[in-house]
């Protein structure tokens, strides 16, 4: 019934429980998960839970926070990315909140590695899982240099954990994405988000969990899992007026549509 589009089920704070997780999963009607890859390092990992169960993907990718860890080369996506139930690029993007003294120009490593991605994703054509914390502006500007415009060659792919404002998210749909919410959606403070969310198109929707991180409302503050992203959709329903039937069915319908393969 309900698909999480994006978890790190790899994380220390979930590796060591999957029976626990996958019958909670269970419990809650969340039939699928995308599991997501941040460093090289932890891909394997990451693709061995796609290849030992039927309902979990992998993407393969390096976080824009990520530093002191192997920088990837377009041959390193390029080849991971051709592994069996590989779906998605990502997750990747741009993260200028944790700059400190650092500078734009300081942060070129990022808008590179960016690229290289979607890159990556271009030429393998599987969507790109984007992150971009203060940094919208640029992630958008790159995306369209790189070709990434909705025309025909786009990998196109799904702005995740959306936080930005109405204007970023009209200009991730003009450019073909879609546009993910996770439990931030359910948070008091997050009346503006809420507000984008409910204009957003049904046929552009998709909900997750970003866990082990964002637990919703009710379980703010705890350790995050699949099992919680009804209660993303719960209040998307709200937020349209509509059935939470019809939100897990769009929803999941849009994730079958982006993620093309996941059913194979």
């Amino acid at each position: 019934m309900f698909t999480d589009s994006h978890c790190h089920l790899t994380f220390p704070e979930l590796a060591a429980s999957m029976p626990a997780i996958r019958q909670a999963m269970a419990g809650a009607q969340v039939d699928r998960a995308l599991c997501i890859c941040t460093t090289l390092e932890e891909f394997n990992d990451v693709h061995q839970l796609a290849m030992q169960y039927d309902n979990f993907w992998s993407s393969v990718g390096v976080h824009p926070d990520n530093e002191g860890v192997t920088e990837p080369t377009l041959d390193d996506l390029l080849r991971r990315g051709k592994l069996p139930r590989v779906v998605a690029i990502g997750e990747t993007g741009l993260d200028y909140y944790r700059m400190g003294d650092r500078t734009h120009a300081d942060m070129h490593w990022q808008r590179e590695r960016f690229r290289t991605h979607i890159r990556a994703a271009r030429q393998l054509q599987k969507p790109l899982v984007i992150h971009t914390r203060s940094a919208s502006e640029d992630t958008l500007g790159i995306l369209r240099e790189e070709g990434e415009d909705g025309s025909t060659g786009s990998a196109g792919g799904v702005f995740h954990c959306f936080t930005e404002n109405e204007h970023v998210a009209r200009q991730a749909l003009d450019l073909g994405f879609y546009i993910s919410f996770s439990g931030i959606l359910t948070f008091k403070t997050a009346q503006d988000l809420r507000d984008v969310a409910s204009w957003v198109p049904m046929d552009r929707l998709l909900i997750e969990t970003d866990s082990p991180y964002l637990a919703p409302v009710p379980y703010r503050g705890k350790t995050n899992n699949p099992s919680y992203v009804p209660y993303v959709a719960k209040q998307l329903a709200t937020l349209k007026g509509c059935s939470l039937e019809l939100i897990a069915e769009a929803t999941s319908r849009n994730f079958t549509q982006l993620f093309a393969g996941v059913l194979s």
